[in-house]
């Protein structure tokens, strides 16, 4: 497209803009400035384009489209671009999510060809910005290198039961395998193991210097509904601070009570609201 189109692919000039965009939501918006920060707008190391919707000459909106299709500060306008530019190049990714005033009429755009979707989730959006009220658990630390296949089970049976398919299904396993290394060697990677059996992890998936974002928060089932979650996401939150950003968020399904009740003792706070739409 000519750089003058309101809808354009971005690139590495247009990241002053990008980035000033990016910083006016830092916790909403963490997932695509870490992936920014970390790559650039260049689509083969970003492994994503880069949309940017532009009114009165200024960029107003983004939308990140790679595995997730992600819109940011999206307006109405730049919400009906994004998805006559998603419909016409058909689905690539495998959901769309994101502040759900932006991804709930994206979806209703996409739908009649996108559709139908396995899954649309609403979701909370929560926020830590101070220590948790509840005592952290000390056993909570970060993931060892030698430890990956300790804690693999556990990220496949979390991400089995949150996302309803199995991580591992299509290459049994391989790379996602690598990323929960990946995550493990950034020092990404919480938990508590107790005699080589994972009773809590999570993740920090994805991080700026001002926002993080926690994934994968998991408890066996055997041993749900003992604050193990509220005291492992308590020690989470007071490293994170420490060590990674200022503000510490995730989002939660609304149907999930046990989990948001957890995120509440633990001192997150209403940030907004998600939607995921999962295929």
């Amino acid at each position: 497209m000519l750089r003058t189109s309101p809808l354009r692919v971005l690139d590495e000039r247009d990241l002053p803009a990008v980035r000033a965009l990016l910083d006016r939501d830092p916790v909403t918006d963490v997932f695509v400035a870490s992936r920014v920060a970390a790559s650039g707008l260049d689509p083969w190391r970003l492994g994503a384009e880069v949309w940017g919707y532009h009114a009165g000459g200024e960029l107003v909106s983004l939308c990140y489209a790679g595995a997730n299709l992600v819109p940011v500060q999206a307006s109405e306008d730049a919400v009906h671009a994004f998805a006559d530019r998603a419909r016409r190049q058909g689905r690539r990714c495998s959901s769309v999510v994101g502040p759900a005033d932006a991804v709930g009429p994206m979806w209703r755009l996409l739908e009649p060809s996108w559709g139908p979707a396995r899954a649309v989730r609403t979701q909370p959006h929560l926020v830590a910005t101070t220590p948790s009220p509840v005592p952290p658990d000390s056993r909570v630390r970060r993931v060892r290198a030698d430890e990956v296949d300790v804690i693999l089970p556990a990220c496949i049976a979390m991400f089995t039961e949150e996302v309803g398919v199995s991580p591992v299904a299509s290459d049994g396993g391989v790379i996602y395998r690598a990323r929960v290394a990946e995550l493990v060697r950034q020092g990404r990677a919480f938990a508590r193991i107790d005699d080589g059996v994972v009773m809590f992890k999570a993740e920090i998936a994805a991080a700026t210097e001002r926002s993080c974002q926690v994934q994968g928060v998991w408890v066996p089932p055997a041993y749900r509904g003992r604050g193990i979650a509220t005291a492992g996401m308590a020690a989470v939150v007071a490293e994170a601070l420490r060590s990674v950003a200022p503000a510490v968020s995730l989002y939660v399904n609304d149907y999930n009570e046990p989990a948001r009740a957890a995120y509440d003792r633990a001192g997150f706070r209403d940030h907004g609201c998600f939607m995921s739409v999962l295929f």
